[in-house]
């Protein structure tokens, strides 16, 4: 018998399809695109999560993996994530997991990491999954707040199996607070982390004041905040950002210039820019100086440790400029870096560029949706509860018609519906009697019944008010805002500049000779050194506010200067450290470009410093005046391996009330105290003393008083003296008093611890002076404000009353160019 060969069917046979390669590509890779875009690499501009981060959050959430819980194996929760929700595979969701838990890459983390997970700039791999263990941070849980009361829609995971949430609720806006970064397909976003007070404010204002604009929202948040803190310089790049999702600035590290050995000074690195590890920084730093790009650092140590924290320590050699070593390393190094922001995030599942304004936006609409719909959920459970506890209470009112026709009834659904039929009660209301058990049928639960209804029903009319009215929506969203900024927010990190300041970006050269200059103080606390052996101009009067220059004294660039605080201090700083001033012939005050005494120093809470003083052995030394009356002159012994010493041995609760650098030791020295006495003495009267020295009787005080004033004066025929007397029942700086201009001349030269004389007699209603100043005339006054205050006219009478004041004056000054010595505030 012959084989035959079957035919297969037909709608079985070969069937060639002929289809564009073009086509096909194109179709496929958008495909792939989309997925890249939507399931991976970009972030829901909503939660601010990518699909992996929502994943894990919610699986760990599910585990029950709260922060009053023990850890558990990362490996647990990378299996979990995986297995449920995630199509991909293991290492994508370990990465996401670690860095959510990096506190150096989040700026509130939202995982507790147990182990090693990395370290700054990725030069320290994380630990196998195996070996760690995490739990969710207490800011998770914000994020997954809610979760079972139908806030957010979800779907059907990669295989049908299980449900996972298309977004968190998201109690706080996540994606401005962390930031995000990734590389999708033909586009990527990297969006910089913010600081959470800040962010919420900014929210909480878009809230109240829909229509506010850009500015108004930049005024809370006025630029990033990096977890590794540092200082953001330039803010043009910042705005651009905010305005049109994109824009660039710089970041730099934090450095401050230490005594690092007591003969060498070095730069002492404890920030870095955003993701910029210290393994980085030193092997560029050995490199830069193995070539000999970059001179003037002799060693290199890092410090760094779980402690202290970041530490890099660059030893300098002798005669270089540590500033001009420090723009160095910012130049050549990665403790400067650029920062590219592209804020492009999902909305409606769409990828867009969005702006400060449009990423609140779409936070606050999606907060207020989720708040709604809460808020719909928990008035339906309290409408089912107060449904079936009215059915209860008619039972209890005829419990016992109850149990007689449930007695009677053949089976449960018959006594159903003759509850349903006899009392008009629902089918859930009558299958919720028929469950519940007869101790719950007792008096006492009828009160608790009847009481539960009435809190039913409170809570039903608050939930609909809210529902029915968008401002008190608002008004709860914005509460539940504050109230997660009062206890999650914390104090800014990143220090943010305008621009890198004329003393620091400036070319200046490693080496300077050693040059002549004056070093400023003014009343406010800034510092700063003149260029050249010429005083700067002054301020003609007093137009910037609440500022005078306090004391000047002649230095060099090489030399070093002394601070001398109230609690009679003296604090070494080299004359290098300090900001260079602009010429004399500019146009600004002199100490616009200066900065701030504590960038120097560290001073107690209640301690200040009153004047800088020359370092100089062979000259005259300082004088110093307590507000006991103390006197003492202080001998230029000053020890060359200290830093911070005393000047003086203060008795009891005793303070510096003036400090005075003297150029020959022939000076006058005058306090004025607060019962209107003045006494002028020779300082050749006042022998020099050591250090450990308590100094001897300046003046002698009335009971009660103290020294107001202290200091010297060189030109007794071109000074005056400006006193104000008032009420020392009055707080200080609120009341104008009298003031009084009398030329120094008339006082005359008194024996050294005599009571002196009187320099103004009081009026009705004043009993002390609140104010004292002696200096070259004319003597400008200033209000707190910065404006002017006009003083009355000299007068010869040096014990008489004084003119009442239009304004309370916060500072006087002398309008002499070269003035500017013995400067004082009122009410210190």
């Amino acid at each position: 018998m012959a084989r035959t060969t079957s035919q297969p069917p037909e709608e079985l046979a070969e069937k060639i399809i002929d289809i564009d390669v073009s086509e096909e590509m194109r179709g496929s890779f958008l495909e792939y695109a989309y997925s890249v875009i939507y399931q991976r690499a970009l972030p829901d501009a909503r939660d601010g999560m990518k699909p992996v981060q929502r994943r894990i959050l919610y699986q760990m959430n599910e585990m029950g993996l709260r922060p009053d819980r023990a850890h558990v194996k990362c490996a647990r929760v990378v299996g979990e994530v995986m297995g449920k929700l995630h199509p991909h595979g293991d290492a994508a969701i370990y990465d996401a997991l670690v860095r959510m838990s990096q506190a150096f890459a989040m700026r509130v983390p939202l995982v507790d990491g147990h182990g090693n997970f990395g370290s700054l700039g990725g030069d320290d791999a994380p630990a196998a999954m195996r070996y760690t263990e995490a739990r969710l941070d207490r800011a998770a849980q914000l994020l997954t707040a809610s979760m079972d009361e139908n806030v957010v829609e979800f779907r059907p995971n990669y295989d049908g199996q299980e449900l996972e949430p298309e977004v968190l609720p998201a109690a706080f806006p996540n994606l401005l607070v962390n930031g995000a970064s990734g590389i999708a397909v033909g586009m990527a976003t990297n969006m910089a982390p913010h600081n959470l007070g800040e962010v919420i404010a900014a929210a909480r204002h878009l809230i109240a004041h829909p229509e506010a604009t850009l500015d108004e929202l930049m005024e809370f948040v006025p630029g990033p905040d990096l977890p590794t803190g540092g200082t953001i310089v330039g803010l043009d790049g910042l705005r651009d950002a905010y305005v049109k999702g994109r824009g660039t600035f710089r970041t730099r590290a934090t450095v401050s210039i230490e005594k690092v050995s007591p003969r060498r000074t070095g730069l002492v690195v404890t920030e870095l820019p955003y993701s910029v590890g210290p393994e980085k920084v030193v092997a560029r730093i050995k490199e830069l100086v193995q070539s000999k790009k970059i001179q003037g650092i002799s060693d290199l140590k890092d410090l760094t440790d779980r402690n202290q924290g970041l530490r890099l320590v660059i030893e300098l050699k002798n005669g270089f400029n540590p500033e001009a070593v420090l723009e160095e390393l910012y130049r050549l190094t990665p403790m400067e870096e650029s920062f590219g922001i592209n804020n492009v995030a999902l909305v409606d599942g769409q990828p867009q560029t969005l702006g400060l304004r449009e990423l609140l936006q779409v936070y606050v609409d999606h907060r207020l949706d989720v708040v709604r719909r809460r808020c719909e959920f928990r008035r339906g459970k309290r409408e089912e509860r107060l449904h079936l506890v009215a059915g209860l209470l008619i039972a209890l009112l005829n419990i016992d018609e109850v149990i007689a026709l449930i007695r009677d009834s053949e089976d449960s659904a018959q006594a159903r519906r003759r509850l349903m039929a006899t009392f008009e009660l629902s089918d859930t209301q009558a299958r919720y009697i028929l469950d519940t058990p007869l101790r719950r049928l007792t008096k006492y639960d009828r009160l608790e019944l009847e009481n539960e209804r009435d809190q039913l029903n409170t809570e039903i009319a608050e939930l609909t008010a809210i529902l029915e009215s968008d401002a008190k929506l608002r008004e709860l969203v914005s509460t539940e805002l504050g109230e997660i900024a009062g206890e999650y927010a914390t104090p800014r990190r990143t220090v943010l500049m305008e621009s890198s300041g004329a003393t620091r970006s400036a070319a200046i050269p490693l080496e300077l000779a050693d040059e002549p200059c004056h070093v400023l103080f003014s009343t406010s606390g800034m510092l700063g050194r003149s260029k050249g052996a010429a005083l700067p101009r002054m301020f003609e009067g007093l137009r910037t506010k609440h500022d005078a220059i306090a004391a000047s004294v002649p230095a060099s660039s090489r030399s070093e200067i002394g601070l001398i605080t109230d609690l009679g201090r003296m604090i070494r700083l080299p004359v290098l450290e300090l900001p260079e001033l602009p010429d004399a012939a500019a146009e600004a005050p002199p100490l616009a470009s200066g900065l701030p005494v504590s960038e120097f120093v560290e001073l107690a809470e209640d301690e200040r410093v009153l004047s800088v003083a020359v370092l100089d052995s062979d000259g005259p030394g300082i004088a110093v005046g307590t507000a006991h009356g103390v006197v003492k002159r202080v001998a230029p012994d000053y020890p060359q391996n200290k830093d911070d010493f005393e000047i003086i041995n203060l008795r009891d609760d005793d303070r510096l009330v003036g400090v005075t650098q003297l150029s020959t030791g022939e000076e006058d020295l005058v306090f004025i105290t607060s019962a209107g006495q003045l006494l002028r003495f020779s300082a050749e009267t006042v022998r020099a003393q050591g250090r450990a020295a308590g100094g001897v009787t300046g003046v002698k005080l009335a009971e009660g008083a103290r020294a107001l004033w202290f200091g010297a004066v060189a030109l007794p025929e071109d000074s005056v003296v400006v006193t104000v007397a008032g009420d020392s029942t009055s707080l200080p700086g609120t009341q104008a008093g009298s003031a009084k201009v009398t030329p120094f001349e008339t006082f005359p030269v008194k024996g050294r611890a005599t009571g002196g004389v009187r320099c103004q007699r009081f009026l009705k209603g004043e009993d002390t002076l609140i104010f004292g100043w002696i200096g070259r005339a004319p003597a400008r006054a200033s209000r707190a404000d910065g404006g002017p205050v006009r003083l009355p006219d000299l007068d010869q009478r040096r014990d008489g009353s004084g003119e009442p004041l239009p304004r309370a004056i916060t500072v006087v000054g002398s309008g002499q160019t070269d003035a500017g010595v013995g400067l004082s505030e009122a009410g210190s």
